[in-house]
């Protein structure tokens, strides 16, 4: 096939774009600015666009398929040529889902722990070489892209994000996918500017429990009281199949699973974790994995990049960083740390980066998201609140809504690092949680400074 991606540089799109090359089809593409990582995959792969821009003239019938990224615009010259012609225009998801009709199609959804179930799935079934497709939301160890198709494959994991599909169409993402098997982690509010009320967002995931395919099952965290009542009203032919925290306990600063045939060590910890071990080890089930090739292959599994990823460590001191930006990640996220090293401080810093977390309605949310740490700082850059063209918001506003005193704001990125190099990390671990990079830090870097 000749396939042509409007908005090719995106994280989504430069790595399916890489996966359909792999797969042998014809590959062009256009942006109006691509920075890297997504540049220089691109570049390496003869993919990347010869000049930045929009080139119509490039839009012709030969082309079988176009696939549209999520920020191009409606009056794009491309996407306007592209119907002009009659071509089959494709958002991202519904192209995801063409290519994979005739397979059992895996989706993980929820507010949180999306990624690192869809990783944990992916790295039981490539442990035990059994054919798959995917995409997942983060880079994963053993994977180039974090897109996979194939011919040869029967089955389809993704996972499944709630954010809108395009610019043509406002559907949820994984609204498009049609699960055979769907995981719901968990509900809580995000995307305040697409779903600007909590019972708007809980509906979502209602729909998404619709769109299950006929006798399809609908796995889902026991403990979350919407989650409860969704699996309440499911449709007759569907299964609902609830999951909890999987048995566990922590020795010498080291994560056992729990099982009837002995323990099994883990690399990675948490309660949230355990909890979406559990998820991952239901799917597998359904798709035939026994426990014990579940456990022998889940124990090899160091987690996805930016998710509880560690940057440096010494015998006493360890810094992670993670993609936690919800209140309910954070919470998550910091509890696990503490839980993890119980002898040891903790100070936690987070950047309020997206449009959620910047909004002054929204920031209540986070009260008592970071009480467990031992010290914790909160940061943000009141330009990327213009940018976004929200109100402005204070550090007095940010630091009673996080919980008063027991927090520290900071405006200025040089600040918050001169402060966090004053600390002794002598029996104290750092915790740096954003969806973005503090504005330009280099995490890895400043760790290793830090613990020089």
């Amino acid at each position: 096939m000749n396939i042509h991606f409007i908005a090719i540089g995106g994280a989504a799109m430069h790595n399916l774009a890489l996966a359909l090359h792999k797969k042998g089809e014809t590959i062009t593409g256009s942006d109006d600015e691509i920075f890297d990582p997504a540049r220089t995959r691109l570049a390496e792969q003869g993919l990347l666009p010869d000049s930045e821009g929009w080139h119509p003239e490039r839009i012709t019938k030969e082309l079988d398929a176009v696939v549209l990224g999520m920020h191009a615009r409606e009056n794009n010259p491309e996407l306007l040529r592209a119907k002009e012609l009659g071509l089959r225009i494709y958002s991202y998801p519904e192209f995801l889902l063409e290519q994979t009709l005739t397979k059992t199609r895996v989706v993980i959804g929820g507010s949180h722990g999306k990624t690192t179930v869809t990783s944990m799935i992916l790295h039981v079934l490539k442990q035990l070489r059994k054919p798959f497709d995917y995409m997942v939301g983060a880079q994963i160890e053993g994977f180039d892209t974090m897109v996979g198709l194939s011919e040869e494959a029967r089955i389809a994991v993704f996972e499944g994000d709630e954010y809108l599909t395009s610019a043509l169409d406002p559907r949820p993402k994984f609204h498009v996918y049609r699960p055979h098997i769907a995981v719901v982690t968990g509900i809580a509010w995000d995307h305040i500017n697409v779903f600007p009320t909590f019972e708007n967002y809980v509906e979502q995931f209602r729909i998404f429990s619709q769109k299950i395919e006929r006798d399809g099952k609908f796995i889902y965290f026991e403990n979350d009281p919407n989650l409860i009542e969704l699996a309440g009203s499911l449709r007759s032919d569907l299964t609902p199949m609830p999951y909890g925290t999987h048995p566990y306990q922590v020795l010498e600063g080291k994560t056992w699973l729990q099982t009837k045939n002995g323990d099994v060590p883990l690399q990675v910890f948490g309660e949230h974790n355990l909890q979406n071990i559990q998820a991952a080890h239901l799917v597998c089930r359904q798709l035939g994995v026994t426990d014990k090739d579940f456990y022998g292959a889940i124990s090899s599994f160091k987690g996805a990049a930016k998710r509880l990823q560690m940057l440096a460590e010494t015998d006493d001191c360890a810094i992670f960083q993670d993609f936690a930006h919800s209140p309910s990640k954070l919470k998550a996220t910091v509890t696990a740390v503490r839980q993890q090293f119980p002898g040891r401080k903790l100070t936690a810093c987070m950047e309020l980066h997206t449009f959620s977390s910047l909004t002054a309605d929204f920031l209540p949310e986070y009260k008592d998201s970071m009480k467990d740490a031992h010290q914790a700082f909160v940061y943000y850059n009141p330009k990327t609140i213009e940018h976004k063209q929200l109100a402005p918001i204070t550090p007095d506003q940010v630091a009673l809504a996080f919980g008063g005193r027991q927090v520290t704001v900071f405006t200025d990125s040089a600040e918050l690092v001169k402060t966090l190099k004053t600390l002794d990390y002598h029996g104290r671990n750092l915790l740096l949680m954003s969806s973005g990079n503090f504005d330009g830090l280099n995490l890895k870097a400043l760790a290793l400074d830090i613990l020089s």
